[in-house]
């Protein structure tokens, strides 16, 4: 009896063991970066790799889609990638995405390079990935720009073992190559359709992790952990895109501007100071030139202006001036992906301006209105002479007697009308009746 007990509890013993090892299956956590390189992306990347690591993961998976973005975020995310505690694999994917600028160093700094057919990877000259341009420094400092970002990319690309020379390539000569191209020069290490596949491919492969740990990966029977960005990071990633910062930065300056110029309206002064403070987050990730920044103000101040000052509209057309060479100044690199797109600047200054155009137009109606209160209302007004009317004179108008006076002498009982209010004294005329 106690043999079959014992007996029982070892087959369940190594049933339970069995099953433990089954389910014992590698994870992969995957995030996807797609959009510019910016300060917040570098943020979620680290992130990201400290989850994995609290999480147990196998490795990180990111997938990638960039045309480049800030140099400062893109040697964070290299700095990330190099220490990492767990493996990183950039995969750019899916076909029809791209690794330029800063992707090329990216990719190249990971554990794991791979890329999707159609797919290309390159152009990362110094300024591309926002490190300045030729046209705004002497040769020299464009010189030793491009070295520095050469020598970067260079060590980096020793360290994974991957191409050097390609990588100097697309630093100084600004190449860009395919998916097949790169595996066959050494600058990633796998062609991949899909994630399925890759994980198969870099099943057993040995990578060095921080601290000169070598780690073999394992993807058998892999599991992949989709990781959502959260709110607070769509939203941080979100204003530091240029285009959403700049219309933040439009709407906050329009919402202030009408607040003060109509006090008490409360809902525009709150809309417009909760989107300045979140464009001013999104412009101190971005390299912004602050001469666009005053050029933008000015505009506004002459909008204002226009109010005080009657200028036939001059002040109106030097706003819309200030404001579009301000706008186009604002972001202070060559890199497309950090400037402001011509579809959204072209409808965003038009839409600012028309609404300037129309407050201002508002405001000078109301200033060159006919009051209605107050003595300057009592002009053109009719009344009806109580007595003769000469030097001296009393008038009834509107339920009150009124002293009056008038050139042309006018009969008691005559119509007249108020040609001047002086104090408490009206010259009048005789309304006469059409013979």
């Amino acid at each position: 009896m106690i043999k079959k007990i014992i007996c029982l509890c070892a087959a369940l013993t190594l049933c339970g063991g069995f099953a433990w090892a089954k389910d014992d299956k590698p994870v992969f956590n995957v995030i996807t970066v797609a959009g510019v390189i910016t300060t917040p992306t570098a943020k979620y990347i680290a992130d990201s790799i400290d989850k994995a690591k609290k999480d147990g993961a196998e490795g990180l998976l990111i997938l990638l889609d960039t045309p480049g973005g800030m140099d400062t975020a893109m040697r964070d995310i290299a700095k990330s990638l190099l220490n990492s505690p767990v493996p990183v694999i950039v995969y750019v994917y899916p076909s029809g995405a791209r690794a330029a600028s800063a992707g090329v160093i990216i990719a190249t700094a990971a554990h794991v390079a791979a890329m999707a057919p159609g797919t290309n990877i390159g152009a990362a000259h110094p300024v591309a990935i926002g490190l300045g341009g030729s046209g705004g420094m002497d040769k020299t400092m464009a010189e030793k720009l491009e070295n520095d970002a050469a020598a970067y990319a260079r060590s980096i690309a020793k360290i994974r073992g991957r191409s050097e020379e390609w990588v100097e390539k697309a630093v100084r000569k600004s190449e860009s190559i395919t998916a097949e191209e790169a595996l066959k020069l050494r600058v990633i290490d796998y062609v991949a359709a899909d994630i399925d596949k890759l994980l198969a491919m870099i099943d057993k492969k040995e990578v060095v992790l921080a601290d000169n740990k070598k780690f073999r990966i394992s993807t058998t029977n892999a599991v992949v952990n989709n990781i959502e960005m959260g709110t607070r990071q769509k939203i941080l990633a979100a204003i530091s895109d240029p285009n959403i910062a700049y219309i933040l930065l439009l709407i906050g300056l329009a919402g202030l501007y009408f607040e003060f110029s109509n006090p008490g309206a409360i809902l525009p002064g709150v809309i417009g100071g909760i989107s300045l403070l979140m464009a001013f987050f999104g412009l101190a990730t971005l390299p912004v030139n602050y001469t666009g920044i005053l050029l933008i103000l000015f505009g506004i101040i002459l909008f204002i202006a226009e109010i005080k000052v009657m200028s036939n509209g001059l002040l109106t057309i030097g706003g819309i001036i200030s404001l579009a060479m301000g706008s186009l100044i604002l972001f202070e690199t060559p890199e497309p992906a950090l400037r402001i797109s011509l579809s959204v600047f072209i409808p965003a200054l038009l839409l600012i301006s028309g609404f300037f155009i129309v407050v201002i137009w508002m405001a000078i109606k109301a200033q060159m209105r006919k009051h209605y209160t107050g003595s300057e209302a009592m002009v053109e007004g009719q009344g009806q002479a109580v007595t003769d009317i000469g030097e001296g004179g009393k008038v009834f108008f509107q339920g009150e007697y009124w002293e009056a006076q008038s050139k042309i002498p006018i009969p008691k009982g005559a119509k007249v009308r108020i040609l001047k209010v002086e104090g408490l004294k009206l010259t009048v005329e005789e309304i006469r009746k059409e013979s």
